[in-house]
């Protein structure tokens, strides 16, 4: 006669419990992987922030901050950052429950508050560059530019990420790959905003009011 308590019940299969041992540890080496990506790149914004906090003030006889920065501009495109990491965050519990309906939602709302963040940093961009302040202009205006716009192409490329996880979600379900990829995904949103935060106070808000 046999123990039926030697082995794992068949309602009860091997991937499940190996699953749930992932998810204790983090998610895995997956994870902790997505960590050292995060770090490499905060080192490469920290770079940038440096460069730039060396020749902020080397304006060649070009324009100043405070005669380029449109502050309330970009307070309101800082809101639309703001709030997409919300929105993110609202999708967070329904993404742990399974809610697939829900989760797409609020990746949805967080991709549109996105582009609106976007498409006003091109318009700052064009507006600037209408005004003859290119990054040739000064060395100030080059790592702005370098600055901002590394930070623009990683929103771009977040937005690419929420769209391919909009569709993944909606063909195959909040399967636990996919909500591994969403959860390296919030990181990395959440972590460009902290970037933008540092972005807006040290760059804009110091500049017109230094």
């Amino acid at each position: 006669m046999t123990d039926s308590r030697s082995a794992p019940s068949s309602s009860t299969p091997v991937w499940h419990l190996a699953d749930d041992e992932a998810h204790l540890h983090g998610g895995g080496p997956t994870i902790l992987g997505f960590w050292i990506y995060l770090m490499s790149d905060a080192l490469i914004f920290a770079s940038l922030f440096a460069m730039y906090g060396v020749v902020s003030t080397s304006y060649a006889g070009g324009p100043a901050p405070r005669d380029i920065f449109d502050l309330p501009l970009v307070a309101l495109n800082t809101a639309f950052l703001l709030a997409s990491s919300i929105t993110f965050g609202a999708a967070i519990p329904h993404i742990e429950a399974g809610r697939i309906g829900r989760t797409r939602f609020w990746l949805a709302i967080t991709g549109l508050l996105g582009a609106a963040f976007v498409g006003m940093e091109l318009y700052e961009f064009s507006h600037l560059f209408a005004e003859g302040a290119t990054p040739q202009r000064s060395a100030f205006l080059s790592a702005f530019f370098t600055l901002v716009a590394t930070h623009g192409t990683h929103v771009t490329f977040g937005l690419v990420w929420i769209a391919v996880m909009f569709v993944q979600v909606g063909q195959r379900g909040l399967v636990a790959d996919n909500k591994r990829r969403l959860m390296c995904l919030s990181m990395f949103w959440h972590f460009l905003d902290i970037i933008w935060i540092g972005v807006f106070t040290f760059v804009y808000l110091f500049g017109v009011i230094r």
